[in-house]
């Protein structure tokens, strides 16, 4: 605490000797006063004195070691040259090491913002606004939830805001980490970076259903893409004038290389992998009873829970096990991974009455009898089960070409 209240005086001072520099050149006649006046701060980011020079103790301070180590790594001009008020969203250590592919620097990078934008502040920004990071062309989405009490950088959730803030330097803590930023991050919408407040007759009173949609499904696209889901975005795009009109929607996901290695069918049913006006994160696919039979975009085609989640057993819908769950979310977008893709099942009535405990069907002399058998019908058994729990679709969808 001592070390941050040391931090704190120290860029007081630098302040200060700003203000004196500009009221010196103020009083000066002469030419040099007409030519831009030299920035306080030192530019060389290993000086003792410039702001770059106080990221590193302050982030260790706050707990963010990993970031801390990375800023000596970062060398190009862009952050370098910068000496004026900064913000940086900060990830945990541990976010930062679950991601084994991503690069550090770059991180760092795209996690720091030229401006101070205290917790207040980025409050006050229209829904959807884009401010460009470090690395330039690349833009993080700043959007809300919970009549603003909530902000959104690139999607991830600040809960920790103004850890640190002196005026020079602003520190928020995220829960989690933003991925990589696509080279189209700063034209979704077409939006542009604010550096000022807009006026309050600039802001719109309010954002529609359909305009948070589309924005969370360009989102969700283009992080799919850098993510090696480049398929499955490009199949979104695809439909993405019938995606926009949902409210919500959860995707089960093939990443590319499970496509190219086998998984070709995946392209072709698209649309059977998509559940409409649904948002089903991980805790809600845990909570779903076994025969639970979920709509897709493919009409008449649904999915079927055939093992249930939160227990020893792994989840699986129509017999294929969730590789991992809540990939990318957002508001209005949550995808989860699959091992392969989903098969049809030609009787969905049939199969749930078949279901046992376990999740698989009961057929033939091979049957796992998890219930008394209630009915014969030659050599086979069918166990006795609940009746499905069925969530049906609003209304219905047009299915022509399969994505």
């Amino acid at each position: 605490m001592a070390n941050l209240l040391q931090l704190t005086v120290l860029t007081f001072f630098f302040i200060s000797t700003a203000s004196a520099i500009d009221e010196t050149s103020a009083s000066s006649p002469d030419s040099s006063s007409l030519q831009p006046p030299p920035s306080p701060f030192p530019r060389d980011k290993d000086h003792p004195f410039s702001p770059t020079s106080l990221f590193s103790p302050i982030l260790i301070n706050l707990g963010f070691h990993d970031l801390a180590m990375a800023i000596h790594s970062v060398t190009d001009s862009t952050f370098t040259a910068w000496s004026g008020p900064t913000t940086i969203f900060a990830p945990t250590d541990a976010s930062i090491r679950s991601c084994m592919s991503c690069s550090v620097p770059r991180l760092l990078k795209e996690h720091i913002v030229a401006g101070a934008f205290s917790f207040h502040y980025l409050r006050t920004l229209a829904f959807g606004t884009k401010i460009e990071t470090m690395v330039p062309g690349r833009c993080v989405t700043v959007t809300s939830a919970g009549n603003n009490s909530r902000i959104f950088i690139g999607g991830v959730e600040i809960t920790h805001p103004d850890l640190f803030n002196n005026g020079l330097i602003v520190v928020h803590g995220l829960d989690g980490f933003v991925t990589h930023l696509s080279p189209y991050s700063c034209n979704i919408e077409r939006m542009t970076s604010l550096l000022l407040p807009p006026q309050p007759s600039e802001r719109p009173q309010s954002i529609s259903s359909f305009s948070i949609t589309r924005l969370m499904l360009r989102d969700a696209m283009l992080r799919l893409r850098i993510s090696g889901y480049g398929i499955l975005s490009l199949a979104l795009g695809v439909k993405y004038a019938e995606l926009v009109a949902l409210q919500n929607m959860t995707v089960f996901a093939l990443d590319d290389a499970s496509i190219f290695s086998g998984g070709h069918e995946y392209i072709h049913n698209v649309r059977f992998h998509i559940v409409p006006n649904r948002m089903l994160m991980a805790a809600d696919l845990a909570k779903l009873p076994v025969a639970t039979v979920l709509p897709t975009l493919s009409q008449g085609q649904q999915l079927m829970v055939t093992t249930s989640g939160g227990g020893p057993t792994p989840m699986m819908i129509n017999y294929v096990r969730i590789k991992a769950t809540d990939v990318i979310d957002n508001l209005r977008v949550v995808i989860h991974a699959l091992y392969s893709p989903f098969p049809h099942l030609q009787r969905e009535v049939t199969a749930a009455e078949n279901i046992g405990r376990s999740g698989f069907v009961a057929s033939g002399s091979q049957a796992m009898r998890n219930e008394p058998c209630t009915k014969m019908d030659g050599n086979d058994c069918a166990a006795a089960a609940a009746p499905a729990a069925v969530i049906r679709p609003p209304f219905e969808m047009e299915d022509k070409d399969g994505l």
